[in-house]
């Protein structure tokens, strides 16, 4: 009998689908929205805090309603006893990002029928998120599939590596790798940690002011100024490129912004957060595709600019 699965994490939703296991999803986040088929899935959950604020304001929501000592996120418990899953996955890692594993398990307190089994992924680093995609292959029985997925990720990685860590030129080898700042978040400032850190390195960046996997620090203004990057990629939280612009005012109106270096190279950045650098799934390597655009344009072109990232301007 194929499995029934409600995903409660966007990540979780993208490694079913590449793993061929679209099919047996029966129930979604409000957050899962990509492949497009997961569109006409059941919601089974939906945000405790209004997210169509400022960043500041989302932040203040979320710093009084954990005061509170409520979850961000609430399961449709009525839902799932609607379409009775098998299996459901969620996550651990982060509070903030998408429905926690506390928060299932209250759910399935409340007496979800199906008694549906419950795996939770935690990534810290990038490659736990390819043992992840190892251990929800495991629970849908297509061991197979998940190795030779790992294998076509991994083999991305190392040509991506290739191309610009492999130099071409004297010109090249002399080349410096630029220092790279990564804000996940933009008030209060945040960097992006994880594994955001290692796609740097492997695109061929330094990264700077966060590191591999550890959660996402704040960012101290003067740590900014101080650091003076080469260059800076705004990738916050669950945004687009479109509404990450609308927020960049909190970090460009500051007096200090026109004279770091990044800013007068020319060399800042907005990414899409929302659908490559917050998910900790298979398109973590569109993401560091993504990044070598953006630090080697003379040396890659992978199809990203505009959907994927945008020159600031």
């Amino acid at each position: 009998m194929s499995p029934r699965i409600v995903s409660l994490l966007p990540a979780a939703t993208e490694i079913v689908c590449a793993l061929g296991g679209e099919a047996w999803l029966v129930g979604r986040s409000h957050e899962c929205d990509f492949p497009a088929g997961v569109l006409s899935r059941p919601i089974c959950s939906r945000s405790r805090i209004e997210v169509s604020g400022s960043s500041r304001d989302i932040d203040n929501n979320v710093k009084q309603t954990l005061r509170d000592g409520l979850s961000l996120f609430e399961v449709d418990v009525e839902r799932l006893n609607q379409i009775k899953p098998t299996l459901i996955l969620t996550q651990a890692q982060c509070e903030v990002c998408a429905v926690s594993l506390a928060e299932v398990e209250a759910a399935l307190a409340e007496q979800v029928g199906s008694r549906p089994h419950v795996v939770s992924l935690s990534p810290n680093c990038l490659n736990d998120v390819l043992e992840d995609i190892r251990r929800v292959a495991a629970v849908l029985e297509v061991v197979e599939r998940g190795e030779t997925l790992v294998k076509e990720l991994r083999t991305r990685l190392t040509h991506l590596s290739q191309k610009v860590l492999n130099p071409t030129t004297l010109d090249d080898a002399a080349r410096p790798r630029p220092s790279v700042v990564c804000i996940e978040w933009i008030e209060p400032p945040m960097t992006a940690g994880n594994w955001v850190p290692e796609l740097v390195e492997i695109a061929g960046g330094e990264n700077r002011l966060s590191k591999r996997g550890l959660h996402s620090p704040w960012l101290e203004w003067s740590d900014l100024v101080a650091e003076n990057p080469d260059a800076i990629v705004f990738m916050p939280c669950g945004w687009s490129i479109a509404r990450a612009r609308t927020e960049l005012h909190w970090i460009t109106d500051r007096p200090e912004w026109s004279s770091l270096r990044a800013v007068r190279a020319g060399r800042v950045f907005v990414a899409d957060g929302h659908h490559y650098f917050n998910r900790p799934g298979p398109r973590l390597i569109d993401s560091a595709e993504i990044l070598a655009e953006i630090l080697h344009p003379d040396r890659c072109c992978f199809g990203h600019q505009e959907t994927g990232w945008q020159p600031l301007k």
